[in-house]
């Protein structure tokens, strides 16, 4: 009978995990064409160059990163700035990204998850997303277990991990609509 119980859970939490999939995928896809996708100017073919950097303070936030309240998000650098409406830093961090980087632009964050178990397989809390690549959805996650190891680069992975006090602070920070700005 315990054998039993156990494969009902198991079809249980699989089941659960792809409607909770699915509604995700489905929530993206009607997200208007100003919400969570990069500005014409943003493709990934365009000629970026990267915004200056303050070199004796690498974890100021660069300039031309964008203005108001916004995410900074840094492909090049690693590294995120939550930049309040008075356009000064809140708070700034290093992350670890998944595989697969999103092009340069300005997104806002579409959906957002308290705890899911992340593409990779591990426990994350605080998911903020703004964006999809090739089917991925690219957002910011903490581990549970507080890992922020690399990821396993023979996967296609759109987690950028955080510290979980950094993850703590990115969800009070980044609610649906946020303006997200990545940058080189």
């Amino acid at each position: 009978m315990a054998r039993s119980s156990s494969g009902i859970v198991a079809g249980l939490t699989v089941a659960a995990i792809a409607a909770v999939s699915f509604l995700a995928y489905q929530a993206s896809a009607s997200v208007p064409d100003t919400l969570g996708k990069p500005h014409a100017s943003a493709s990934p073919k365009a000629s970026v160059t990267k915004a200056p950097r303050d070199k004796k303070n690498p974890a100021a936030l660069p300039t031309q990163s964008g203005t108001g309240e916004r995410v900074v998000y840094s492909t090049d650098d690693d590294r995120v700035w939550l930049v309040g409406a008075d356009n000064k830093v809140q708070h700034t961090f290093k992350v670890t990204p998944g595989t697969i980087d999103p092009a340069v632009g300005t997104y806002a964050v579409t959906t957002r998850s308290s705890a899911v178990t992340g593409s990779d397989g591990v426990q994350i809390e605080h998911v903020v997303r703004f964006t999809l690549v090739d089917g991925i959805a690219i957002g910011f996650s903490a581990a549970v277990n507080g890992s922020t190891a690399s990821p396993d680069s023979t996967k296609k992975l759109g987690g950028i991990r955080e510290s979980r006090k950094d993850g703590t602070a990115m969800w009070e920070f980044a609610t649906i609509g946020v303006k997200v700005e990545v940058i080189q």
